[in-house]
């Protein structure tokens, strides 16, 4: 079989989609912040989008508070140490890393 050389404008065809297969992985989206807004979506029935709370309700805006506050008392809910009607249930599905990301999320947000 007898190869025959690249044109110019085949090699310029060729170079640029290896450029930008080259450039795939940086153009790729984290899907890390996507996955913290679902689980804080979880949230927002009770503690309103974004965790900026809900008018007129019992429980708190979860938004601008500190990260180390959110998690010490998500973990308190979890195990129990601070009563609660619904919290301490549906904290338990959560893990810890599921929990940082929760608190950092939530502190992140303004008020």
């Amino acid at each position: 079989m007898k190869l025959t050389p690249l044109t110019p404008t085949v090699f310029a065809a060729v170079s640029f989609v290896l450029t930008l297969c080259a450039a795939c992985p940086a153009l790729a989206v984290d899907p890390q912040p996507l996955y913290t807004q679902s689980l804080a979506a979880t949230c927002a029935n009770c503690h309103g989008t974004q965790g900026k709370g809900v008018a007129d309700a019992s429980v708190p805006r979860l938004a601008g508070l500190k990260a180390e506050y959110v998690e010490a008392q998500m973990k308190a809910f979890k195990s129990g140490e601070r009563p609660a009607t619904i919290m301490h249930q549906l904290a338990k599905g959560y893990s810890e890393e599921q929990i940082r990301l929760l608190a950092q999320y939530f502190a992140s947000q303004t008020p």
